[in-house]
């Protein structure tokens, strides 16, 4: 029953700490705001479920997917071919053909099969080679296409994250669902539909150069057809159609930073900054192109298409627009910075969860959790009496230190992890209950109160270690295979389990020592 000097100031100091982190979530907001600065500040966050907002289930076109990846075989085709004089078609070098999960064309030279059958092997290799005659068929394999299709969704969830994130909205829940979909909730938000634009836009940047030798065209012009390795793109400044390159010089996913800027007329416009990588091609691209323009595209649309004047060697740039808007450019800025998506993401579910919903919800929670520390307590003192006491002091300091340690870690509450909390308030009293049923028996075999009481806490710690490591074990299983509200509910149960067992184990023993410490012996019958 003896404590030393240390482990008792670290209960003290982890029972303050306790105390000054969950203040602000049990005062009101009008004297919360009041604490002073050096004060811990950080809130529970409300689910979905609790405080309503926004519920919207995207789709990922898994169609542009699999276009892409043909396209990208078939641009290293081209290539390859070039670079080993294989040549191709009967109106060489454009007879390529792209079906709808294969690339084909024919071989002019039959001499060049054997050629022809290494290089493109060593295209991909995850991609089949068939040649019958002359004719060439390269096939993706099945593999191949659903781990594009699998990765394409992670990385969907990833920018959508980022997205979402940079728009300050907090506490999200973002998870796959099924093959191709993707759920994504945000508490409090009753207008989605600027998250929405935001998800809508595909954001894939690229850089090319101008064709020059082209003229513009209006956009009501569908005859005019772009030379050879030329394509027409619309202008967002005019919406005349510009002739660019084919060839793609700088991609986006070199850039590291995009931030809302102002040029020189005071006009909104957002600043970029390449990697180490994009600054050499971007410096290449400028110092070789002097008093050309070179295109800035976004989602197959020029934004800007401004004149190369002189080399450009540290990789940044400033893109502007006469119809910029601060909102507009702040944007744009953001999904620069998030990243482009593999393909584009179609709503096919919406819905708004009103606030009478998460009101109710958290009524019920909140009597159901009272109702149950109510009960708890009473049984406590009833059945244990001042042990009883001490077993409720220690049930309320560990409900505190819950609440302390979810606002540390910024934790999302939902209504199963309101029932989570409900659990730990019975799981706390356990400990007790075994050490206090322990305690009874040796003072039954005519044990002294202090012989007794280290007895009953050293004989069942085993119960109680075992306990307490099944269920953290059981809820991190839970919390592995889970999503959204269920992770949520197996936090909030690991973390009780750890503080009830600190607080069962420690701090009521601590409190009885303290108690025979300053001669309160007497009024600790049983």
């Amino acid at each position: 029953m003896s404590f030393a000097k240390w482990k008792e100031i670290l209960i003290a100091v982890v029972c303050a700490f306790g105390f000054l982190f969950a203040l602000p979530n049990i005062l009101p907001y009008s004297l919360s705001s009041r604490l002073p600065s050096w004060m811990p500040n950080k809130k529970i966050y409300l689910g979905l479920d609790l405080r309503g907002g926004a519920h919207l289930l995207l789709e990922v076109d898994m169609d542009t997917v699999v276009n892409d990846y043909l396209n990208q075989i078939l641009d290293g085709v081209r290539t390859v071919l070039r670079k080993e004089s294989v040549p191709y078609g009967s109106n060489f070098p454009r007879n390529i053909t792209r079906g709808k999960q294969c690339i084909e064309f024919d071989l002019k030279d039959s001499s060049k099969i054997g050629k022809a059958r290494t290089v493109l092997g060593s295209i991909d290799p995850d991609c089949k080679v068939d040649i019958s005659g002359i004719h060439v068929t390269i096939t993706p394999t099945a593999e191949a296409l659903q781990r594009r299709k699998y990765d394409a969704v992670d990385r969907s969830i990833e920018i959508v994250r980022k997205r979402v994130d940079e728009t300050g909205t907090r506490e999200t829940n973002i998870q796959r669902q099924g093959v191709d979909r993707i759920l994504l909730q945000i508490p409090g938000l009753q207008d989605p539909s600027h998250v929405k634009q935001m998800l809508g836009r595909t954001a894939k940047m690229i850089f090319r150069l101008v064709d020059e030798k082209v003229p513009e065209i209006d956009s009501s012009d569908t005859k005019t057809v772009a030379p050879f390795g030329s394509m027409y793109l619309r202008s967002e400044k005019d919406g005349k159609m510009l002739a660019v390159k084919k060839q793609v010089f700088i991609g986006g996913e070199t850039l590291v930073d995009a931030r809302l800027n102002y040029d020189e007329y005071n006009r909104p416009a957002v600043s970029f900054k390449f990697n180490a990588f994009g600054s050499k091609k971007f410096a290449d691209l400028t110092r070789e192109n002097q008093g050309k323009r070179f295109a800035i595209i976004l989602d197959n649309q020029i934004i800007s298409a401004p004149v190369i004047n002189s080399t450009i060697p540290n990789g940044s740039g400033i893109i502007t627009s006469d119809h910029f808007i601060v909102e507009e450019a702040q944007d744009l800025a953001l999904l620069m910075r998030a990243g482009a998506l593999p393909a584009p993401l179609n709503i096919i579910e919406e819905k708004t969860v009103g606030p009478d919903l998460g009101s109710d919800s958290i009524r019920s929670g909140i009597f159901a959790t009272l109702l149950s520390c109510l009960f708890v307590l009473v049984f406590m003192v009833l059945w244990y009496s001042s042990f009883g006491m001490i077993a409720n002091v220690v049930v309320l300091v560990n409900l505190l230190l819950l609440i302390a340690g979810l606002s540390c870690l910024q934790a999302t509450l939902t209504l199963p992890g309101i029932a989570g909390i409900a659990l730990t308030v019975g799981m706390a009293v356990d400990a007790n209950v075994l050490i206090n049923e322990r305690i009874k028996e040796h003072l039954r075999k005519g044990a002294k109160l202090v012989k007794a009481i280290e007895e009953g806490y050293t004989l069942a710690m085993t119960s109680i270690v075992d306990s307490n490591l099944n269920t953290v074990i059981g809820m991190a299983c839970l919390y592995y295979v889970g999503t959204g509200p269920v992770k949520g509910f197996a936090i909030t149960t690991i973390l009780g389990t750890i503080i009830s067992f600190f607080t069962s184990t420690t701090l009521s023993r601590y409190i009885i020592s303290l108690l025979l410490r300053l001669k309160y012996r007497v009024a600790i019958p049983l």
